[in-house]
């Protein structure tokens, strides 16, 4: 098929599921509890950034076909936060054959994210690359100083997404749960239908790969207790797909520190590699922010 420079796809108004209410991390309720969000003055307890992907699978494999689930890339920046009950518009704009810029809107107009979409094996330039790169010295950190760019994780932890297994404290909820309020159902994530997916096998939702890469290890360093929110996210397709009921090797490494006015900040590269193969099938990019405010022995001072 043959792409104009400026393709626009568009898929419509959804209403995304709110999912982590019961989510603990490091012991205490999320900022996607209502309490802890209202003690920071949020205007509700913000749906988790990944559950937004869904809405590009269409729009990607109306693109570029099967070829999205085996080397798709999709590096997004959230811009702001969703509570249940919203509707959420996601969009691409073709930039050539093998990218696109994507956003999401509320139905009132408010950017939700923006970012780019991709198949390899050469993604060009992603969003977050442009991010990173844009990155400075953080500055002095109270939070999260005890994190050092390089520090790994690679203790030979293996990771398998099933359709009935819970994902752990931090994402309560199977896949099967996911897939019964997924924005954008698709037989291929289910076992009956992924036996005649175009791999003969189940595949994992965009969106939940994320959560496949942080199920498991132990937590970095970070003080507590805090309260923290994705700021960017990327997935990256290197062997895709990436399967349901396939074991995965996890290693981890820190490669980015940072803070704003109200956060600290620090960036986490995942990869996932089929255990069977030994070949990395995908990697997952986090850029993970924390309140300052919510740190009782953050300096009074420097709270912006």
């Amino acid at each position: 098929m043959r792409f104009v420079t400026e393709l626009t796809v568009s898929g419509p108004l959804r209403s995304p599921a709110q999912m982590l209410a019961d989510q603990v991390v490091d012991g205490h309720a999320s900022v996607h509890d209502a309490d802890s969000a209202a003690a920071l003055g949020l205007a509700g307890a913000p749906i988790e950034g990944p559950t937004h992907f869904s809405q590009f699978d269409p729009l990607a494999t109306l693109l570029w076909g099967q070829a999205w689930f085996e080397q798709g890339c999709i590096s997004s920046h959230f811009r702001t936060m969703v509570v249940e009950g919203e509707q959420v518009q996601a969009s691409m704009v073709t930039t050539g054959s093998a990218g696109a810029a994507i956003a999401a809107h509320k139905a009132d107009g408010s950017l939700v994210l923006t970012g780019t979409a991709s198949i390899g094996p050469d993604h060009g330039v992603s969003e977050l690359d442009r991010r990173r790169a844009a990155q400075g010295d953080p500055g002095e950190l109270f939070v999260v100083d005890r994190l050092e760019v390089g520090m790994r994780q690679d203790g030979g932890d293996v990771v398998t997404m099933t359709h009935d297994q819970p994902n752990g404290a931090a994402y309560p909820f199977s896949l099967a749960d996911k897939l019964a309020r997924i924005t954008e159902p698709h037989p291929w994530y289910t076992a009956e239908g992924g036996r005649s997916s175009p791999w003969g096998r189940a595949v994992v939702p965009m969106e939940m790969i994320s959560v496949l890469a942080h199920r498991s290890g132990e937590p970095w360093p970070v003080r507590s207790p805090v309260m923290g929110l994705f700021l960017d996210l990327e997935v990256r397709l290197l062997a895709g797909p990436v399967f349901v009921d396939q074991g995965y090797a996890v290693a981890r490494e820190v490669v980015g520190l940072g803070q704003s006015r109200r956060t600290e900040s620090y960036w986490t590269r995942t990869t996932l590699t089929d255990v069977d193969t030994g070949r990395p099938a995908a990697e997952v990019l986090l850029h993970s922010g924390v309140f300052k405010e919510s740190y009782p022995g953050y300096p009074k001072d420097r709270l912006g």
